[in-house]
């Protein structure tokens, strides 16, 4: 079967384009309620309206700087854990059996403790996506210092390396794929604890204005902050690949990508 140039990046956007067609369609011919449900086209100008008066990138740029800086938390916090567990035997029975516990705690559990702790301001809600971004961070990195080959390990030795220059030199360049990997998942959840996060006494963040849509049956409100979600995943899981593909360029299957098919 002959197959035009470029057809199979399109072939991907035809499905969500189907859908959102049918979408209107079934909302223009009432077979779906739009006080339930909002139309794409009450969406898309319900989203010019919040961004024109500022609304929406005053919310946006609230919940981007609690995102950013849980997530800065959650990086330092599972590196050094990481390090810590991965590198020293005792460091691992210290540190990793606390971490399997509580990476397992419903994190909507956590949340009247962390209010107790934290009040209500700022601080719990980064602190709640520092705690759901560090796990993966954590995880992925231990497990790539454990997978280092013990002969690079052997050879490091015998060139007669620091334990420091060691760690930096061998084990850390190692280990940055399943960094970088745990960091796209920590992205990831860094998102979703935000939505969590926004709903503890928020005034503002795109959370706040969502659970205000929320008591105005304000469907097309609450799509538009779940659009701006998916936007922001998508834009950061970008980025991240982006520094994969920079940081790991020595790495065959890496090369492999940037060749065409």
């Amino acid at each position: 079967m002959i197959q035009l140039p470029g057809w199979r990046h399109f072939s991907r956007f035809l499905s969500p384009v189907l859908l959102v067609i049918f979408w209107q369609v079934g909302c223009s011919t009432g077979l779906l309620s739009t006080r339930l449900v909002a139309s794409p086209g009450q969406i898309i100008a319900t989203g010019w309206s919040l961004a024109h008066d500022g609304t929406l990138f005053s919310n946006l740029g609230v919940s981007l700087m609690r995102a950013v800086s849980g997530l800065a938390i959650a990086v330092v916090a599972g590196v050094s854990l990481a390090l810590i567990a991965g590198l020293s035997r005792i460091g691992e029975d210290i540190v990793d059996a606390p971490l399997q516990i509580m990476r397992t705690l419903p994190v909507l559990a956590l949340v009247p403790l962390f209010i107790l702790w934290f009040g209500i301001g700022e601080t719990p809600k980064i602190l709640l996506v520092a705690l759901g971004s560090t796990f993966p961070i954590y995880l992925n990195l231990h497990k790539g210092i454990r997978s280092i080959d013990p002969k690079l390990l052997e050879m490091a030795r015998t060139l007669g390396l620091s334990r420091g220059q060691t760690v930096r030199d061998v084990i850390l360049p190692g280990a940055l794929p399943d960094l970088l990997t745990g960091v796209r998942f920590a992205v990831g959840i860094s998102w979703l604890m935000l939505v969590v996060a926004e709903q503890i006494n928020a005034d503002s963040g795109i959370g706040h204005m969502m659970m205000d849509a929320q008591d105005f049956l304000r469907t097309d409100i609450i799509l538009v902050g779940l659009f701006v979600y998916g936007l922001l995943g998508l834009g950061s899981d970008q980025l991240v690949r982006t520094l994969e593909h920079h940081f790991l360029a020595w790495r065959p299957v890496q090369r492999g990508k940037g060749q065409p098919a």
